[in-house]
């Protein structure tokens, strides 16, 4: 289905209304949010339910996050126009396209093959140049592209990835759920400095696990 013009005008009042009924109030942020279509990032059978704020599933039995979780995830990682982000898990690449509205440049790692060519071609049909997509092992990051000034990562590990924190740049910020995959996990906010890790809880959240190598598809 294609949405028309005015469905997707009063679907998108209502999504900003939920975003800031969250507490979602950066104006930089809620544009991103207005530019880039989420029924865009669904399959068909779904797009008419895109401004609603809920998880939605997407191709190789994963989701698209809520956008009041994409909202604030990324308000937390405190974006700003010079920046050079990681993000690991791109799914369907809604929350890069967000990303790409924000940052100077986004790496953006999908152990889906499927997901991570779909997710390269709705940044050409966007015209989103600054996304780079690629299909690998989340956990290991991108050391050639390394540092990095953010690193979002949208699966849950048990403790902060190593491999990850030794690619962000001495007062750069990782946003990330840790904990066990079969219960709630903790969204933690990460800032490295000078003379270590600080850390703050944002609250209980409830993502897939970072899982280790490149994912078997079917038709791969």
């Amino acid at each position: 289905m294609t949405l028309s013009a005015e469905a997707r005008a009063e679907g998108m009042m209502r999504l900003v209304f939920a975003l800031r009924s969250k507490g979602i109030t950066d104006q930089r942020l809620l544009d991103a949010f207005e530019k880039t279509p989420r029924e865009f990032f669904l399959d068909r059978a779904f797009q008419d339910r895109a401004f609603e704020d809920i998880p939605l599933p997407i191709a190789c039995g994963q989701t698209i996050s809520q956008p009041s979780v994409v909202g604030l995830m990324t308000h937390a990682l405190s974006v700003t126009p010079r920046c050079k982000v990681l993000e690991v898990g791109a799914g369907s690449g809604y929350q890069s396209a967000i990303l790409a509205r924000l940052a100077r440049r986004v790496y953006a790692i999908e152990r889906h093959r499927p997901l991570a060519r779909q997710a390269r071609a709705r940044m050409e049909a966007l015209a989103l140049s600054t996304v780079s997509i690629v299909s690998g092992d989340g956990a290991r990051g991108w050391p050639d592209q390394a540092p990095f000034d953010r690193i979002l990562v949208t699966a849950a590990a048990e403790d902060p990835p190593s491999l990850l924190l030794d690619q962000l740049r001495v007062g750069g910020i990782m946003v990330l759920p840790v904990g066990q995959s079969d219960e709630i996990q903790q969204l933690l906010r990460i800032v490295k400095t000078e003379h270590g890790l600080d850390y703050q809880e944002l609250g209980p959240v409830r993502f897939v696990p970072l899982l280790p190598d490149v994912a078997k598809d079917e038709g791969d």
